[in-house]
């Protein structure tokens, strides 16, 4: 009889403290599963890797490796290093827990994705429900972004949004487990045999919309996503990328927000996206002017979109990493 293992990723980038913190709930969370837990630190270059290892070692957590990347090549590339390891001696394990480092699993957390994903053979990803440290829930379950979705999300007007309901993409939070697009990485369990078939995450993606491009990759191979409650996990979210103190939305949003879009749908498609988001913020800047309202929207963001797209267009298209669509199989 073989035994299920489940390999659990924590990727540190600069937070050593808390991801030891991140750890240590893990290690509670995997309290009866068979597998191990690998620490990545993303080429952090402020003394993490040093820390982490110590601490590992100091504190006897003999199922706890910890990995450097040399290279950060962000949340993707530096996933998948944990990931390509395997678990410790290099096994595969049947299961990949992905975890972030200000994330912190309740005791039946993990237990409860693996159970879903054991009893669902069908299902290709699972993840959790996840609130801050104050209880509030995170909207982390959402839809596929479309040329309808930019439309909506950047017009903000009642009259649009209801006829444009379907398209929305963040859902509101289900109150029993349900089938989704995609959900936030920040607790998600995702079947190694999926992986094998589809590919890891696309290194080509720094951050944001990686987590969108795999599960889209895995719901285009009859592999979907599924949302699963009753799994909680404390996120504080932003800490490593500083999200929560932006000035100004940085180029790594835009290049993998259009990354996105050409490669899953082409440029035609991607350009098409472009015009329905910046017709939507016309549209609203033009209701904040009349009405006097402030836009709320960051600095120079419509500009700055249109810029990028525009020096973007005439590039080669994206490389499709993993974009093939296989032929399903069970794991």
């Amino acid at each position: 009889m073989t035994t299920t293992t489940v390999l659990t990723v924590i990727l540190n980038w600069r937070t050593p403290a808390m991801t030891l913190r991140a750890t240590e709930a893990a290690l509670a969370a995997m309290e009866g599963i068979e597998g191990a837990i690998t620490i990545v630190d993303n080429d952090s270059g402020d003394g993490s890797e040093d820390i982490l290892r110590a601490e590992v070692k100091a504190r006897g957590w003999l199922r706890v490796q910890v990995l450097q990347s040399g290279h950060n090549g962000g949340f993707g590339a530096g996933n998948n290093v944990g990931i390509k390891a395997g678990l410790p001696g290099g096994a595969r394990p049947d299961y990949v827990y992905i975890q972030n480092s200000d994330a912190f699993p309740a005791a039946d957390t993990i237990r409860l994705l693996l159970d879903h994903l054991e009893t669902h053979p069908d299902v290709g990803f699972a993840g959790s429900y996840i609130h801050g440290p104050d209880g509030e829930p995170h909207t982390t379950c959402f839809r596929f972004p479309s040329v309808w979705s930019e439309l909506e999300t950047s017009a903000r007007t009642g009259p649009i949004t209801r006829v444009l309901k379907n398209h929305i993409v963040p859902l509101p939070i289900p109150a029993a487990t349900a089938r989704v697009d995609w959900l936030a990485g920040a607790s998600l369990m995702m079947r190694q045999a999926v992986l094998d078939q589809i590919g890891l995450f696309d290194e080509g993606y720094f951050l944001y919309f990686e987590e969108t491009d795999l599960c889209l990759r895995a719901a285009r191979a009859g592999w979907p996503t599924d949302y699963v409650r009753k799994s909680e996990i404390t996120h504080i979210g932003s800490e490593s990328t500083g999200m929560k103190r932006w000035a100004r939305v940085p180029g790594y949003w835009f290049d993998s927000r259009w990354r996105y879009f050409t490669k899953n749908h082409g440029r035609a498609y991607a350009f098409a996206a472009t015009l329905a988001h910046v017709a939507g913020g016309m549209f609203w800047r033009l209701r904040c002017a009349l009405s006097g309202r402030d836009r709320a929207d960051p600095p120079h963001f419509l500009r700055d979109l249109i810029a990028h797209t525009l020096r973007m267009g005439p590039r080669k298209p994206a490389p499709t990493l993993g974009a093939t669509r296989p032929v399903r199989s069970q794991p």
